[in-house]
């Protein structure tokens, strides 16, 4: 019996030291441990159920959740629970609960299992949940930054693609149209220059709340970046021209919003937009919707910005044809399908005194384009930088040629120079090469510039051309008259030469003001020592009006039309009655 007892005793104690172990780990573990009866009564918690409900152990055995978390996540408990006891399931699920205590939400991630009795009847459940609140709240603003723009919380470019997608599909199942509005900012850059970018920033958070007073709920509002938005139209009529109508209503309603006054610090500002606007049908993919109203707020600002354009299929024709443009463009600067033509300019004599040169394209099928075509794409795709520098550089050629003439040794040519070419850092240096190169003499070689690339900077370009003046480069101010034409800045300039638009010439000798604007040019190049050309001169009255007002140099189809250099060299030559 002794021996009975002691044995009795000694597995006791062991059960004992098993019981506390098993309590030691269940209460070191991070996860929260609880054991319930078939009622859903708590029968077990380990110490971090106790800490997390801020109750002692004795406190919460035989209550359900009911006593200890809301409503709601009580209900959801229960049903989970139900699964376990009356299904004989294992449930896994994210669990979100309220405790009633605090008022605190907790996400946790719990796992529950039915507890069989030796005969496999279920008596309870056990769970174990990990508390997932701050990892989900991590997720949350994980996601938040990857579809969200941090400074106006609108959707970002991502998450308006996504969507954009999702209702192009929901739309041509439908047969319904939406409406994509691109709305960019007018003059959003002098804001931020003049007032600083806390300034801008505050503008762009009262833009994005205007604009999303002025939609419905279910529609999407973007910041593109920027100081660009994009809404998103969902679903707004099956009919086109209804669409259409509504998504003018709302472009008007943001466009009238946007105009309002808006306050900084006291401080008041007003800003514009220019809205472009493509309808959403399903048969277009979305990079190419946002194209279009990229194309359309564009036209908007072409227009004169603070207005709404809708996108015509036109602008995409014209746009392919401009990017083939600019394809062979490229190809033609690097296989020199380009070539110059020279236009005669004479005094009033009527001998040659040099030529401006003009550059023409041969294209391999359309034969010879002109500059028109071409020049406005160069400079939009910073192709005009090679292209300028080819010119340059055939024109330099061209020049020493005529050195080798006596007929023509003495003849300037003129160049137009871009106001991208103008301001390039190495722009001084690749032309004092050229002169070197070709060995020509820098007071034949004039360059052409137009009063907006001087304005836009005027002691750079001062500076520049001063610096040029003196190495013996000569300069013409292109198309005087049409610009700014200010006297304080033009009796800086180091200038040669006055060219009167064709604009002022095309009215002669009819157009009393066209003829009075060209008497008072002719006079003001006079007193600043300058030599004047008129442009564009066409016919005989023309010609005479320029004549009797003391017009000093002529430039026009009166005189010949612009053409190749064995041309010119032929006209020269005629002219001096060597042919």
């Amino acid at each position: 019996m002794d021996a009975q007892q002691k044995a009795l005793s000694e597995k006791a104690i062991e059960l004992s030291r098993s019981e506390n172990n098993l309590t030691t780990i269940l209460n070191s573990v991070e996860a929260y441990i609880f054991i319930k009866d078939t009622h859903y009564r708590y029968s077990y918690v380990n110490r971090n159920m106790e800490k997390l409900l801020g109750m002692s152990v004795e406190q919460i055995l035989g209550q359900q959740d009911s006593a200890f978390f809301d409503a709601d996540s009580a209900t959801q408990t229960a049903e989970d629970d139900a699964r376990v006891i009356l299904q004989e399931q294992r449930v896994a699920t994210e669990e979100v609960r309220t405790l009633c205590s605090n008022g605190n939400n907790h996400v946790f991630m719990t796992v529950k299992l039915p507890l069989r009795s030796e005969n496999g009847k279920v008596y309870g459940l056990c769970g174990i949940s990990t508390d997932i609140t701050e990892r989900k709240a991590m997720e949350d603003k994980i996601r938040h930054l990857a579809f969200y723009d941090a400074l106006t919380g609108l959707a970002n470019r991502r998450l308006l693609i996504d969507r954009l997608e999702l209702q192009q599909r929901r739309n041509q199942r439908n047969q319904e149209y939406g409406a994509l509005l691109f709305i960019d900012l007018d003059n959003f850059k002098t804001l931020n220059d003049t007032l600083g970018h806390d300034t801008g920033d505050q503008l762009l958070q009262q833009v994005a709340h205007r604009v999303s007073f002025c939609v419905r709920e279910e529609d999407t509002v973007a910041r593109f970046g920027g100081d660009e938005f994009v809404v998103m139209l969902g679903s707004l009529s099956s009919s086109e021209p209804d669409a259409g109508s509504v998504a003018r209503k709302v472009a008007d309603k943001i466009l009238e919003t946007l105009r309002q006054e808006y306050r900084f610090e006291g401080q008041s500002h007003y800003s514009t937009p220019s809205i472009g606007i493509t309808l959403i049908n399903g048969s277009v993919a979305a990079d190419d919707l946002l194209k279009q109203a990229d194309l359309a707020m564009y036209k908007a600002k072409e227009a004169g910005r603070n207005r709404l354009y809708f996108y015509d299929p036109a602008m995409q024709e014209a746009i392919s044809l401009r990017a083939q443009m600019e394809s062979e463009l490229r190809v033609a600067i690097e296989q020199e399908q380009l070539l110059l033509y020279y236009q005669p300019q004479v005094n009033a004599a009527g001998i040659v005194t040099g030529a401006e040169a003009l550059v023409r394209w041969e294209h391999p099928q359309r034969g010879l384009v002109g500059p028109v075509e071409f020049i406005p794409v160069a400079e939009a795709s910073g192709l005009i930088l090679p292209l300028g520098h080819w010119v340059l550089e055939a024109a330099c050629q061209q020049l020493s040629d005529w050195t080798k003439r006596e007929q023509t040794r003495d003849l300037t040519l003129s160049v137009n120079i871009s106001t991208h070419q103008f301001k390039q850092a190495d722009f001084v240096d690749a032309l004092l090469a050229l002169v070197a190169q070709y060995a020509i003499k820098p007071e034949r070689l004039k360059l052409e510039l137009t009063e907006s690339l001087l304005i836009d900077d005027i002691d750079f370009a001062i500076e520049r051309m001063r610096f040029l003046k003196q190495q013996g480069i000569g300069f013409a101010l292109d198309d005087f008259g049409t610009g700014y034409s200010s006297l304080a800045y033009i009796k800086q300039l180091p200038l040669d030469q006055l060219k009167i638009d064709r604009c002022f010439i095309d009215g002669l000798p009819s157009d009393a003001n066209d003829a009075a604007i060209t008497r008072i040019i002719i006079s003001l190049a006079s007193e600043l020592n300058l030599w004047v050309v008129a442009e564009g001169v066409e016919t005989q009255a023309q010609r005479d009006f320029l004549l009797d007002v003391n017009c000093s140099g002529f430039q026009g189809y009166w005189y010949s039309r612009p053409v190749s250099a064995e041309s010119f060299l032929l006209y020269v030559l005629e002219q001096q009655g060597e042919t």
